[in-house]
């Protein structure tokens, strides 16, 4: 299983970005895709998560601002007005049963 994330990068506070990432291999359908984001010094937090199901979970930091989607194996996160606190490398994770699988990350930065 392979996941690969794009759509990071550069942008100014109260702008937006839309990360994307694949995930590709064979694994059980029922599963849960999500995004995390490590800041510098920081632990890597959960951002936002998506089930098979179409069941979503987001930070309290991110509500009403992010949204989290999938198609099929495909996960998103719109991200609106952005904040500088929102700078982080941006990694997406799969879960499957008892296994997690995770890409590799992209760097959003938001300038103020």
């Amino acid at each position: 299983v392979q996941l690969q994330a794009f759509g990071g990068g550069l942008v100014q506070a109260g702008g937006s970005l839309r990360l994307s990432c694949a995930a590709s291999g064979t694994f059980f359908r029922i599963n849960t895709m999500g995004w995390y984001r490590q800041a510098p010094g920081k632990q890597r937090e959960l951002v936002a998560s998506v089930t098979s199901g179409g069941t979503t979970d987001y930070a309290d930091s991110v509500k009403g601002r992010f949204t989290v989607s999938r198609d099929k194996n495909t996960l998103y996160l719109q991200m609106n007005s952005l904040r500088p606190e929102d700078t982080a490398v941006y990694y997406c994770k799969l879960r499957v049963l008892k296994n997690a699988y995770w890409g590799q990350g992209t760097q959003v930065t938001v300038s103020s």
